[in-house]
């Protein structure tokens, strides 16, 4: 499937950290997160912080092979209130730094060897979302503002990882759909270019998924943003930006087994 310009992933990254680092400052670091609820704002930045390291060591170092995410070096947020901004944006200019070197490396990934530019991919889609859930924590008015081709890029990457198994076989995720279902999604925005759709089935073979219009049991349509949204389980169903079309059920089932 199409992939935005590396430049925009390095542009959401860095957006999405600064707005992290903004609320960092801006309130109590024991803040609850209501869309990550085990987390507090600062295991939430921790998270962030740490990931951008945990990409950047596995790009690095030209991994091919898994590195535990607690092993990576300075992947805690520092105690010193005056610190905690910096550290955090250091981990976006690590990653960044990281890939921008290894060029077309292969290095690990959840799905096998890749190349290094998946993590600049990966990473940004993961600051964005989780820059969403600070903001909603906060009562950011208005809701979070994602740019409609990056929300489209992040659905579509993650609908592809989770037709390739995350965490394999044994994933539910790869059972979010009755046997024979299909499910249709499309964002309905201006000027995606045909990036905006995709049909989403199960076989013997477990979920495949295709860019395009289809038919399936049930349909999800809005745009872009709104749909990543209630996609990552940020946001809840019915929503008004965001229409069910078909067998309601199905979309429930999808929504319950695919936490982000």
């Amino acid at each position: 499937m199409p992939q935005l310009n590396p430049d925009r992933y390095v542009a959401e990254i860095e957006a999405s950290t600064a707005g992290l680092a903004e609320i960092l400052a801006e309130h109590d670091q024991s803040l609850s997160i209501p869309t990550c609820p085990e987390w507090t704002l600062r295991q939430l930045v921790t998270h962030v912080g740490r990931a951008h390291r945990w990409a950047a060591e596995i790009t690095r170092t030209r991994s091919d092979a898994f590195i535990p995410f607690r092993s990576v070096p300075d992947g805690k947020l520092p105690d010193d209130d005056a610190e905690r901004q910096a550290w955090l944006r250091a981990g976006a200019a690590r990653i960044v730094d990281a890939v921008r070197a290894a060029g077309s490396d292969l290095v690990w990934s959840f799905t096998g060897l890749v190349p290094a530019g998946f993590w600049i991919r990966r990473m940004a889609h993961e600051t964005l979302v989780h820059r969403a859930d600070a903001q909603l924590a906060v009562g950011a008015q208005p809701e979070p503002v994602i740019e409609a081709e990056v929300a489209a890029d992040a659905i579509g990457e993650w609908l592809m990882l989770l037709a390739r198994g995350i965490l394999g076989t044994s994933d539910e995720r790869t059972t979010a759909l009755p046997a024979g279902a299909g499910l249709h999604i499309h964002a309905t925005d201006d000027g995606l270019d045909g990036r905006g759709e995709w049909m989403i089935r199960r076989d013997a073979e477990g979920l495949t998924v295709e860019l395009g219009h289809g038919r399936g049991d049930a349909a999800v349509t809005g745009p872009a943003a709104s749909l990543l949204l209630v996609l990552m389980r940020r946001r809840p169903l019915p929503d008004s930006a965001v229409t069910v079309y078909g067998d309601g059920a199905v979309v429930d089932g999808w929504l319950a087994s695919t936490a982000f």
